[in-house]
């Protein structure tokens, strides 16, 4: 097998590249896999942002490509580390190519001078919460990787019924009579991008960390509306929704996505509210009123998708109060060298 750079503006290449990717991400979870569409996966190759390096790879044995890969090292933050992908295609697992693409994203990742590398795998929500028994959890705990964090895909079938959200609301309502939420469809307005962009840093850190180990991230707003003018290339719509205090800081967000290659899901992005102002239920009162936006703006959309640390029970009792129930599981890994 030889493993060779993909390049993303080589069309015939990078799709090759893609399909592999994707019949191996699908394999077995055809009910819970949520991959990239090939125009959003070919938008993100062909628009680098200063935020992230992207590497590609592809190993190709007569003339097929059976193994994909992918490095990401972040550049503003978390100089130390680096996340790696490897998605081996169905019919040509058990013959080693899965090992040797990780063994040359280690290497790429090594030559760019990082030392803390991070995979994940997902399996059945019925599977132990650290993978043992897994294919994807066993493949990386034989390589070195260690369980970190377990996290929990949920779906949330739409709509919620009206009476739901609107009792939920006026039970959080009197929590947070100081506070004035405010929900919109699109880009940050430029008076809330810092509060947002600052807060939204912070979500890496101040969700459940498990065993990972995760530096703060650096709040930066060119590259967040870098990242939103990506999005929008890639035909993906946001709903957004904050909660101010008296002196207008933002203090809680949330934020949901929809791609227009995937109408029918909605991905749960972040939700989080700063450590000084829990304890008011805007955790809930913000996620409440971005469903009613989204409710309210795209009636073709069925379910909404999000991703919690098995760990963060507060997160976990506000999406079930809404409504949300486990399909799957998903384990964080990492290994120093």
């Amino acid at each position: 097998m030889e493993i060779v750079e993909v390049d993303p503006f080589d069309d015939e290449a990078f799709e090759a590249w893609y399909a592999t990717q994707r019949a191996a991400d699908v394999f077995g979870r055809e009910e819970t896999a949520t991959p990239w569409h090939l125009e959003e996966a070919r938008v993100a190759a062909r628009t680098p942002n200063r935020g992230r390096w992207h590497g590609r790879y592809a190993g190709i044995k007569d003339g097929v490509v059976v193994v994909s890969g992918e490095v990401e090292t972040p550049l503003l933050d978390n100089l130390d580390q680096a996340e790696l992908q490897v998605y081996t295609h169905p019919e040509h697992r058990r013959q080693g190519h899965g090992s040797a693409m990780l063994g040359h994203l280690e290497a790429v990742a090594a030559d760019r001078g990082r030392t803390l590398f991070g995979a994940n795998s997902a399996w059945p929500y019925d599977a132990p919460v650290d993978g043992v028994g897994t294919s994807g959890g066993e493949f990386l705990a034989a390589r070195g990787y260690k369980f970190g964090l377990g996290d929990v895909q949920r779906m949330l079938p739409l709509p919620v019924a009206d009476a739901l959200l609107d009792e939920l609301a006026a039970d959080a309502a009197s929590h947070h009579a100081a506070y004035t939420l405010t929900s919109w469809v699109g880009q940050i307005p430029d008076e809330l991008a810092q509060g947002w962009t600052e807060l939204s840093a912070s979500l890496m850190t101040e969700a459940p960390l498990g065993e990972m180990e995760r530096d703060e991230e650096i709040p930066d707003v060119d590259l967040a509306r870098e990242l939103e003018e990506i999005a929008l290339q890639q035909g993906r719509t946001k709903y957004n929704t904050v909660a101010q205090d008296a002196d207008g800081e933002v203090v809680a967000y949330t934020d949901i996505a929809v791609s227009s290659h995937d109408t029918g899901n909605a991905f749960q992005w972040g939700t989080l509210v700063r450590r000084d102002h829990r304890g008011h239920r805007l955790g809930l009162a913000v996620k409440v009123a971005n469903l009613k936006l989204l409710q309210s703006e795209r009636d073709d959309v069925r379910r909404v998708i999000t991703w919690n640390a098995e760990v963060n029970g507060h997160m976990i009792g506000v999406n079930e109060r809404l409504g949300f129930r486990p399909t799957e599981r998903f384990g964080e890994f990492q290994k120093r060298i």
